[in-house]
């Protein structure tokens, strides 16, 4: 079990949990790159997004439900990203579906 998102959702590795219910997990990344960067992740080790089925896609949407939810609480309603790279080319460096969540001052317009 070489991936760290496993590792965290199952407290094998500390994080500084923002969320958790028994699907999904919420924490703050640790390398930051805007004043408010989160990352949300499913317990369920799910490689990408290639790799949502119709037995593990409401995990996903469960995700996006709670992000909407809390996004008040980190003072996100004026904006924010949602972000998830895919593959090699795309930028994945971890092989666990993640969804950063970006905010909290203005961001650039181009997509770096």
């Amino acid at each position: 079990m070489d991936c760290i998102f496993c590792k965290i959702s199952k407290r094998l590795v500390e994080t500084e949990l923002i969320y958790e219910d028994t699907d999904i997990m919420g924490f703050k990344d640790i390398r930051p790159q805007a004043k408010v960067h989160l990352l949300f992740i499913s317990k369920q080790h799910i490689e990408s997004v290639e790799d949502i089925t119709s037995e593990n896609s409401h995990i996903i949407g469960k995700i996006f439900q709670v992000v909407a939810k809390i996004s008040s609480h980190y003072n996100l309603q004026r904006g924010y990203r949602i972000i998830t790279n895919i593959g090699e080319e795309g930028g994945q460096q971890v092989r666990h579906l993640h969804f950063h969540i970006i905010g909290g001052e203005p961001l650039k317009k181009e997509i770096n």
